[in-house]
């Protein structure tokens, strides 16, 4: 009997242990094309994204699109840079047309627009069948417009684009461009380092969030944007994350995770999927990285990158 029942036992001791939690995280870019930034060309800043991110032996990245912006003053040469993301091995969504907030227009008008920018980008390489909400606005406390969406995003063969993690690096980049153009002095390298802690601390935050709103760990989507200070610094970003334990995976292995099927049903829709999902699981603010609020940004980036005094 005894042996019979210590059998099972030795046979379990014999499987493999199971591996310990990975963190991963997948890389996308926001609005692009964009146009001339504080230092770069938009030409500069493309090849300098393309090179540093093969020189890192970064993965494949999802860089969203808005049409619209091209041929404009703000993204003349676009459709070619566009092009070279693509040569270079990664991908390209949709992120409307125009980027207008969702809680500011209809819902029928909004879907036209995501239309208008599929027409320019379903049939090009690199295409992949994602939206990304403008703002991360997804119908603020309009519920019955975010299903309206929602269900016009399915019948279009169209899936959300979510993000889990994000530092508000577009105020950051504003800040900075704010700067150089009233002449400030500015500690490039300070900006470089904040550029690159705030990322790694908001995907920390969004793991640990995350593991307490769905019990397990999840593939993470970061946003970035088209920036000046990603082309200076995602080299540097990508050494950084992985160096705190971060695998860097392509977009369509983030896009594979199960968390891309959440629908979370929150009194007011925008932001993170990790802020709804911890919402909805009732997981008490913040909800979000720190420095997505603006008063800290903004008081950080003064202490540190324009030497104000105070920070942390």
């Amino acid at each position: 009997m005894l042996r019979r029942l210590l059998l099972p036992l030795m046979l379990l001791s014999l499987l493999p242990v199971p591996a310990a939690a990975q963190k991963m995280i997948a890389l996308s870019f926001d609005d692009v094309p964009r146009g001339r930034g504080a230092f770069l060309t938009s030409e500069e800043r493309t090849k300098r994204i393309i090179a540093q991110m093969k020189k890192a032996k970064a993965p494949q990245a999802a860089f969203f699109v808005n049409p619209c912006q091209i041929g404009t003053g703000d993204g003349v040469g676009g459709a070619e840079r566009i092009a070279a993301y693509v040569a270079a091995g990664h991908v390209i969504a949709n992120h409307s047309c125009t980027h207008p907030h969702l809680n500011a227009t209809t819902a029928e008008a909004y879907l036209a627009d995501i239309d208008t920018a599929e027409a320019w980008l379903k049939d090009r390489p690199g295409h992949r069948p994602w939206f990304r909400f403008p703002f991360l606005d997804e119908g603020g406390r309009d519920k019955a417009k975010r299903d309206a969406v929602r269900a016009g995003l399915a019948a279009r063969g169209l899936r959300n684009g979510y993000v889990t993690a994000e530092s508000s690096d577009w105020r950051l980049e504003s800040l900075t461009a704010q700067a150089v153009r009233e002449g400030r002095s500015i500690d490039r390298k300070a900006l470089g380092e904040l550029y690159v802690r705030w990322h790694v601390e908001a995907a920390d935050f969004a793991d640990m969030l995350l593991q307490k709103a769905t019990g397990r760990q999840p593939v993470q989507m970061m946003l970035l944007h088209e920036t000046d200070l990603a082309a200076l610094h995602i080299g540097d970003l990508i050494r950084a994350l992985r160096k705190a334990g971060w695998t860097i995976v392509s977009a369509d292995t983030a896009y594979a995770d199960p968390l891309g099927s959440a629908m979370p049903d929150t009194p007011f829709a925008a932001g993170t999927l990790t802020e709804a999902l911890a919402w909805e699981r009732g997981l008490p603010a913040p909800r979000w990285y720190r420095y997505n609020e603006e008063g800290p940004a903004t008081a950080e980036f003064r202490a540190k990158v324009l030497r104000e005094g105070g920070g942390e």
